[in-house]
């Protein structure tokens, strides 16, 4: 693009010039450590400065006060040790220019009492929130005027570490709990009328600026409409926004719509895939329209060409893009240099967050270099040693992510895939509608290989003498794995498994079960396509809860249609055996807590127990490498290269990856093939 893009613009936020109009609104990726943005925490932040980013939002949100416990990682914003790893962070960003700013709150009900301080969880009103199913205490007058000093004193400890600014959180949190009628039932000076239901926000803000002076930026990033019969309405909305604006306490709003107090109600607050891009984008412009005043917006705007027609239609000011610089940190740089077609795509499968509401660490689905800066790179240096040719058997996420990073490296690279297209069980995942945004994972690999001038081959199921035919010093065996059925006393042979479904090669009938021993995508997607083809539909788990392995924001979309569609979903309960009935098949369903079993006649019994590897290519390679497959896992782990005892009579290194080793993620194929091949 031009000078003249309107991405590329600065923009000027009272004394600070943000030297373009992408940031990344706050988040909480659970890197913290102890409360406290160290190591890992800082390198993620700096990672995004490097790539040209104009504002990192950090923390989501920091908490101000010791009765608001972590609820995802959150960093400690009430504690003095915050100052020095913060300044550390800010320091280095800044080098790069970008301004750095962190979001603080209150998470009132929006946590758990039983951890941390086992202090009581504290809102307006003593109303539950379903999504962390704690019973809060009413907050008392001594409760609000503690919490109002600990926001000023929070903002202090920003003011000090050297930061740019502050954003206050109102959506979903203590302060907005007030606002809204659905969450403040309070007879007191708090409650009833608008005004009443402000008076703390406005406290609070007032405390504040008091704290941090005139210049210090702050900001707020609040709920304008709950977009709900109980909630916040729309006009109310406008009108806060309007008074806390005439405050002249705060520089800046950041929107959003909706309330986030169940998985179905977040969903539509951070949209996944299958759902529409940047849904809240023309409230956002509404919103800026009605209070002229710099607005800040970000929700499932996820690539170049909404951004930047965010900011040339005057919607917003600020455009965020959260998750895309999960995926790329290096957005803006990539804009400057004409490099949009090298921006690896956010693809909307919302592992990041899922991750996070199950109380691990934020990783991307397939950038595996985001959260592990440290050790993972995201720019892929040339090696400088002699070239290598290297064979990569099988272009599925894995095999492609391998090529590209070894011929990234400078290596002679040959893809032998088997089907006529790359994929893999993507291919797979992505016939859904829903899920279609997935093959971007390898499209945009395919994209990198075809520039790095990797030779891709399809329709060639390779064999020991196919790879040798090459000459390879190093061998990558990603061939996947192949669905695992075999796991009943009795009939294997009746059932169908979970890619029998997602690949349309068997119709779903009448009266069907899907037996998941899995709880992950493949047979939740398959239970899926069965229930909307119209037939009669159970779902047996063994688990003591339903989909494990599927996080808040993805079980959203699975739960809505297996509602809609009468589906019986049956937990604690193993598939033992199937035999026929006559036309039927009878299946025997039994738990681990009892010997009593009970019996199904269904039409269908589709069975998802993950894969097994498919490695006979392996086991055939196996004995003329060097290494013996063998895998050095402390290096592997430390980021290190392998460093292994050569064998007599080797000829090439060897390794297998992904599914190939284990039946596990996309995000793990990717991660094994990055670890590996980025020494090489």
């Amino acid at each position: 693009m031009s000078s003249h893009d309107p991405l590329l613009e600065p923009y000027q936020l009272k004394h600070l010039t943000l030297k373009n109009r992408i940031m990344s609104t706050a988040h909480e990726p659970s890197y913290a450590q102890d409360g406290l943005p160290l190591d890992q925490y800082r390198l993620y932040h700096v990672e995004k400065a490097k790539g040209g980013i104009a504002l990192t939002m950090t923390a989501g949100s920091a908490i101000v006060s010791s009765d608001s416990p972590p609820a995802f990682g959150n960093l400690h914003a009430y504690k003095d040790e915050i100052v020095a790893p913060l300044k550390l962070l800010c320091d280095e960003c800044h080098e790069y220019g970008t301004a750095v700013m962190m979001q603080i709150t209150h998470l009132g009900r929006r946590t758990n009492w039983n951890h941390s301080d086992w202090l009581p969880v504290l809102a307006p009103s003593p109303v539950r929130e379903p999504a962390h199913r704690s019973f809060p205490k009413e907050a008392e007058d001594w409760d609000i005027e503690r919490i109002i000093k600990d926001y000023a004193a929070a903002a202090l400890r920003l003011k000090e570490a050297g930061l740019d600014g502050v954003e206050v959180e109102a959506y979903g949190h203590f302060l907005d709990h007030f606002w809204s009628p659905a969450t403040n039932f309070r007879e007191d000076e708090y409650g009833g009328s608008l005004e009443n239901r402000l008076r703390f926000s406005l406290r609070v803000f007032a405390a504040v600026r008091e704290a941090v002076g005139p210049e210090f930026i702050i900001g707020t990033r609040l709920v304008t409409d709950e977009d709900w019969d109980r909630g916040l309405s729309r006009d109310e909305g406008v009108e806060i926004a309007k008074r806390l604006i005439a405050t002249g306490h705060i520089d800046f709003l950041n929107v959003i719509r909706g309330h986030i107090d169940t998985d179905a109600a977040l969903s539509k607050v951070i949209p996944i895939q299958g759902m529409a891009s940047a849904p809240h984008l023309d409230f956002a412009g509404e919103m800026r329209a009605q209070t002229k005043f710099p607005v800040f917006h970000a929700s499932r705007i996820s690539d170049v060409a909404t951004a930047r027609h965010a900011i040339a239609e005057g919607k917003l000011d600020m455009v965020g893009m959260t998750r895309p610089h999960m995926a790329d940190p290096h957005i803006a740089r990539k804009i400057t240099e004409g490099r949009e077609h090298d921006i690896r795509p956010c693809v909307g499968a919302t592992y990041c967050l899922d991750r996070i509401y199950e109380g691990h660490e934020a990783l991307c689905i397939h950038n595996p270099a985001t959260g592990r800066e440290a050790t993972m790179p995201h720019i892929i240096e040339k090696s400088s040693a002699a070239p290598k040719t290297v064979v990569v058997v099988g272009a599925g996420p894995g095999g492609l992510e391998a090529a590209r990073v070894c011929a990234e490296r400078g290596h002679k690279v040959v893809v032998l895939e088997a089907a006529d297209k790359a994929g893999g069980q993507l291919l797979l995942a992505s016939r859904s509608q829903r899920r279609r945004e997935l093959i971007g994972i390898i499209d945009w690999r395919l994209g990198q290989c075809e520039q790095l001038g990797v030779d891709v081959r399809f329709n060639l199921f390779a064999e020991k003498a196919d790879v040798e035919e090459f000459d390879p010093d190093i061998v990558i065996i990603a061939t996947g794995g192949v669905p695992n059925t075999e796991v009943l006393d009795s009939g294997n042979e009746l059932v169908l498994s979970s890619w029998d479904i997602l690949s349309s090669e068997v119709k779903p009938a009448e009266k069907v079960l899907v037996f998941d021993d899995n709880g992950a995508h493949p047979g939740l997607q398959a239970a899926e396509m069965i229930a909307q083809s119209g037939s009669q539909l159970e779902i047996v788990t063994p688990e003591r809860f339903f989909a494990p392995e599927i996080g808040g924001l993805n079980h959203v979309p699975y739960a809505r249609i297996f509602k809609e569609r009468g589906v019986t979903i049956t937990i604690n309960s193993r598939l033992l055996s199937v035999t026929r009935d006559g036309n039927s098949l009878c299946a025997v369903i039994g738990s681990d807590y009892t010997s009593a079993s009970e019996t199904r006649s269904v039409d269908q019994v589709v069975v998802e127990h993950g894969t097994l590897p498919f490695d006979e290519l392996y086991f055939d390679l196996k004995p003329g490498s060097y290494n013996r497959g063998e895998v050095n896992y402390q290096a592997l782990i430390n980021g290190h290269p392998q460093s292994l005892t050569s064998q007599a009579n080797g000829a090439y290194l060897l390794f297998r990856i992904g599914d190939a080793v284990a039946s596990r993620n996309v995000h793990a194929a990717i991660y094994d093939a990055l670890r590996l091949c980025k020494d090489f």
